[in-house]
């Protein structure tokens, strides 16, 4: 058995690590398909301030995609280096699933992302807009891939063990896994819903401080439409999530609910806690607020439906339900105040007001990050409920990590630290630079400097702000 200190530490390392990683491949993700619907509507209406936003949003896509990409490899390696048991038992599967994504997603937008960011006047509008597109759609085949693998961490298919290392034994049951395609719609339309009220945020800050220019308007609607369309269908999703996650990992969902089981009578249903405290320990959640049926209802869709209690479940298998319980409510709560500013948008929207309302153009402000958060919170409440298993059923966490020393494990997470903190932490603020300047309207037919004659030596991703610095 590994020393506790170290597994806990290799846990904490690769929490970290991936915090910071998740949230860049979403608003990438969202940013992608946001640059190609605004590429085609300026290809369709000729309206300049399409044009204006694309190039706006381009150059903070530029920098994310980059912040993305180095953070990916940081956890990548980290599969050998700490996790070295998990990577000999189940690399049969998730090996070829990553190697998947990069033959796949990464050379597709590795190929097209060049002309995306540097051709708008190199190619013709056409093979740009194809440009931007397969980096769209690539950025979404990278997440198909991805959730693969972690789905399958999460309920386990088409494999058979030998000589305790997993083989594959069928590859469309492996991908298909009963948890992929909801974890999957779940995380893409999070990204979306993100990235829309990273938008709107943006947008909001600028009408806060006057500046009402046209194309702010623009992004603030079209970030309010998104929100009002597709919160309401993520409460939905997620609500056949749970069910899947009811049906294959019970723990999780008992954990969610801080569910011990016995603590009503048969028939009686149980409540939906809106607050209290699971206490490991003492096996009960303690100050507990709830209303009656209600768990029953939308849990099991029945009014008097019951759910297996942490209780059935031995000590040694149950997450901890302090951490779940209180991470799943924050990814709801905050989910339900993104239907709220949907909903309050759509109705200052009629009343001529949506640009006018300072406190709600505060709230949409507020709710900038929001997204972010749901998404971390989310993605804690799935990996953490999984626990103690690193592969469901079949690896424990305890028996994948590698046997690292604690000081070691602790003098890597502290530079990991340092580092992040210093790297992501100066690309975020100069994100928030580039958000800070907005949308410039430009002159002319639309060029961007670097035309013909200009700049024609190959470039990097990152030199597509260069102009801003």
């Amino acid at each position: 058995m590994p020393d506790s200190l170290a597994l806990d530490l290799a846990r904490v390392q690769f929490g970290f690590t991936i915090s910071f990683h998740i949230i860049f491949p979403a608003i990438t993700i969202g940013l992608a398909s946001y640059l190609a619907v605004l590429e085609g509507l300026w290809l369709y209406t000729r309206k300049p301030l399409y044009r204006d936003l694309y190039h706006f949003w381009a150059r903070i896509f530029a920098v994310n995609f980059g912040m993305g990409v180095v953070s990916g490899l940081v956890m990548a390696y980290q599969f050998g280096t700490n996790w070295s048991f998990f990577s000999e038992f189940a690399g049969g599967i998730t090996g070829p699933l990553l190697a998947y994504e990069v033959l796949t997603a990464f050379f597709l937008e590795a190929g097209f992302l060049g002309v995306m960011l540097f051709g708008w006047n190199r190619v013709g509008p056409g093979l740009h807009f194809l440009s931007t597109l397969a980096v769209a759609v690539g950025t979404l085949i990278s997440a198909f891939w991805i959730l693969a693998s972690n789905s399958w961490m999460q309920t386990p298919q088409g494999f058979e063990i030998i000589d305790g290392r997993v083989v594959p034994t069928d590859w469309l049951a492996v991908i298909f896994n009963p948890s992929f395609p909801y974890r999957l719609l779940h995380m893409s339309v999070a990204a979306f819903l993100a990235t829309a009220l990273f938008v709107g945020a943006s947008a909001a800050w600028h009408l806060l401080r006057g500046n009402d220019a046209p194309a702010v308007r623009k992004m603030f609607s079209m970030a309010l439409w998104m929100v009002l369309v597709v919160a309401p269908v993520q409460a939905l999703i997620g609500d056949l999530h749970g069910l899947n996650t009811l049906k294959h990992q019970p723990a999780k969902v008992a954990a969610m609910e801080g569910h011990w089981g016995g603590e009503s009578e048969p028939g009686e249903g149980f409540p939906l806690l809106l607050f209290g405290w699971p206490d490991m320990a003492a096996e009960t959640t303690r100050f507990a607020v709830g209303v009656p049926r209600l768990g029953s209802l939308i849990l099991t869709h029945s009014w008097d439906g019951t759910i297996p209690g942490l209780k059935d479940f031995p000590a040694e298998d149950r997450p901890n339900a302090t951490v779940v319980f209180w991470s799943f409510r924050v990814m709801v709560g905050l989910g339900l105040l993104m239907i709220l500013l949907g909903g309050l948008g759509l109705l200052l929207r009629r009343r001529g007001r949506l640009y006018r309302s300072r406190a709600f153009l505060r709230f949409a402000l507020a709710m900038g990050p929001a997204g972010l958060v749901a998404i971390l919170a989310g993605w804690y409440t799935t990996e953490i409920g999984r626990q103690p298993w690193v592969v469901q059923g079949l690896l424990r966490t305890g028996d994948a990590v590698s046997p690292h020393a604690p000081a070691t494990l602790a003098l890597s997470l502290a530079l990991f630290v340092v580092v992040y903190l210093f790297v992501f932490g100066a690309g975020i603020a100069y994100v928030l630079r580039l958000v800070r300047k907005g949308p410039v309207a430009e002159e002319g037919t639309g060029t961007t400097p670097g035309g013909p004659g200009q700049q024609r030596h190959a470039m990097r991703p990152l030199s597509a702000v260069a102009e801003e610095q």
